[in-house]
């Protein structure tokens, strides 16, 4: 992406991220367009977000593809990888190299399913506002190559913004419903996952291109992705007809 063109799209994608910062936003689809922009605008092929619920464990909410969701969900399983130390210290790991032995020594098993999945470089942002961290964020590269400066800094930023956004609506709601917020959202997630599966098998295409059917149908008709889902899961919803 040439200089001018990248800096054009990089302050479209800061715009469309405070224009989703009102009080009724759809956390999930948000940190799935936070995933979306930085594979677009980085020099990485995948990007995973786990958040924090409300007893400090941490839960794969977003991710750019299925392959990277599930590299997520192994690491969780596992208890190890760039993501998970991040979160625990707060503190960034760029870099990170996971053909070097010595450099995965801690992960290893980790580092193997990454490999397998075609991955050879990650690196793991803290999404955090001063001493609260709420989560992380996971960049994967198929190439062994370090992250240019300016793209850990706009990552950073990226996650520092989706940060923000967690965080006000945690302000601007009762504690109860801030307990509850993470909670919604993970059950959602459930539902999301099961419509992926459900439409996925009807039109016989990967798990990938049916989330971004329903995506494509909930956006225009600004419908809460979640709530689409939940009328595929329930069968309120005729997908032949809604999705030719």
């Amino acid at each position: 992406m040439k200089t001018m063109a990248r800096e054009d799209r990089v302050l479209e994608v800061v715009v469309e991220a405070v224009d989703t910062l009102v009080e009724d936003f759809d956390l999930i689809d948000f940190l799935h367009m936070l995933c979306d922009r930085c594979v677009e605008l980085l020099d990485v092929k995948a990007v995973g977000v786990m958040l924090a619920d409300p007893g400090g464990n941490l839960e794969v909410i977003a991710a750019s593809d299925e392959h990277t969701r599930l590299l997520e969900l192994f690491a969780l399983q596992h208890d190890q990888g760039p993501c998970v130390e991040c979160h625990r210290t707060g503190t960034a790991r760029l870099d990170i190299d996971l053909t070097s032995p010595e450099t995965v020594a801690a992960f290893p098993a980790f580092a193997a399913r990454a490999r397998r999945t075609g991955f050879t470089f990650t690196h793991a942002l803290p999404m955090r506002l001063r001493d609260q961290v709420v989560g992380a964020m996971n960049l994967f590269q198929h190439s062994r190559r370090p992250l240019a400066t300016a793209d850990v800094r706009l990552a950073q930023t990226l996650a520092d913004v989706a940060t923000i956004a967690i965080l006000q609506q945690r302000t601007i709601e009762h504690a109860s419903v801030e307990r509850s917020q993470l909670e919604a959202a993970l059950h959602s997630r459930i539902l999301i996952e099961q419509a992926k599966g459900i439409l996925a098998e009807r039109r016989q295409t990967s798990v990938d291109e049916a989330f971004e059917i329903l995506r494509g149908y909930a956006r225009p008709r600004r419908l809460r992705l979640v709530e689409l889902c939940r009328q595929v899961v329930n069968g309120e919803l005729d997908t032949a007809v809604a999705f030719p």
